[in-house]
């Protein structure tokens, strides 16, 4: 979220006070990420510590924060686990807001930085040791499971036919209402593949593993030691490892490398694998889907957002540049095929 949401600082030094007993007197507004539910601040404590608090609104899935903490104390040091909330939860409540404290690490996203080989390599570890940890039951059956469902391609042909009526008065909207217009028979072959790849995947039984289904350079941290972190868990899923491993080589943001590159140094890290070709050309289209949706029920269904609007446009137009998401999943369906 670009744009500060309507809640005063006080409130929040509030409850770190109440509900972490932390010694903090004020927070920062930081100005990150393109989800509209979530605002993020740096808090700083009386003696100088510093904290990363979250703030989620709308439904709040407890595994976001809980798997964290597990894989952390497991051992996997590129998860950085949630600060404990009175009675060991790893929450707070601040009325209808979820309340979330991290240690603060100084750093840039992969948007800001270009990944070293290392940092590729180290990336490729910490995937591996993610989707081969056994989740105790007691936890596993709290995370989702993939199902393959057609929400996403059922809401953006919504969108699309709404967007052939009326006018609309917000200037963002009214370019994002013309711009489906001229892409439509595009987006409707997104769907159309989309569909033909998941009749395929439903007649197979591929193991399901912990994903973390959202590894895009800006959910990656490099720290002032160059060390690498993955962040932002709010939608862990079991499903298969084909779900995380769309993004090497995807078009997630990663500058510094070409996709061939990303991948080999990626696997030099995660290890020897075997790959269907299919469930990776899946889920390129659909992460593309879900992004139009997501960016679509922003803009036409809200009027929230100043910068954070022109930024969902930006990224939504992006998917359609020459060498961009469209393109990679494009090449990706076809490898599916052999030709």
């Amino acid at each position: 979220m670009l744009t500060k949401p309507d809640i005063q600082n006080n409130r929040i030094v509030a409850c770190l006070q109440d509900a972490y007993r932390l010694p903090v007197n004020q927070v920062t507004f930081l100005p990150l990420g393109a989800d509209q539910n979530t605002a993020v601040y740096r808090a700083v404590a009386d003696d100088g510590t510093q904290y990363f608090v979250k703030l989620r609104r709308g439904v709040f899935d407890e595994t976001a924060v809980t798997l964290p903490r597990f894989l952390s104390e497991r051992g996997i040091k590129q998860v950085i686990a949630p600060v404990a909330a009175n009675m060991g939860k790893p929450w707070a409540s601040l009325g209808a807001l979820k309340l979330i404290v991290y240690p603060y690490v100084e750093g840039h996203n992969g948007f800001e930085v270009c990944l070293s080989d290392r940092q590729w390599r180290d990336l490729g570890i910490a995937l591996k040791r993610i989707h081969t940890a056994v989740v105790p039951r007691v936890l596993a059956r709290h995370i989702k499971r993939e199902t393959y469902s057609p929400r996403w391609r059922e809401k953006v042909k919504r969108f699309l036919e709404s967007a052939e009526d009326g006018v609309l008065d917000d200037p963002v909207a009214a370019r994002l209402a013309a711009f489906l217009r001229a892409e439509q028979d595009e987006i409707l072959d997104l769907v159309g593949r989309a569909e033909r790849l998941v009749l395929a995947l439903r007649g197979r039984s591929p193991e399901f593993v912990l994903c973390h289904s959202d590894i895009h350079a800006g959910n990656i941290l490099i720290d002032t030691n160059d060390n690498l972190h993955i962040v932002d868990r709010d939608n862990p899923i079991m499903a298969p490892k084909e779900r995380d491993l769309m993004f090497v080589g995807g078009g997630q943001g990663f500058a510094g490398h070409t996709a061939q590159e990303e991948e080999a140094l990626f696997y030099e890290g995660y290890g020897q694998t075997q790959i269907d070709p299919v469930g990776l050309a899946y889920y390129r289209y659909e992460r593309i889907i879900e992004d139009i949706v997501v960016f679509c029920e922003q803009l036409f269904l809200t009027d929230e957002g100043k910068e954070d609007r022109e930024q969902s446009l930006r990224y939504l137009t992006s998917n359609f540049l020459p060498g961009g998401t469209i393109e990679i999943a494009r090449a990706s369906d076809k490898a599916s095929r052999g030709r």
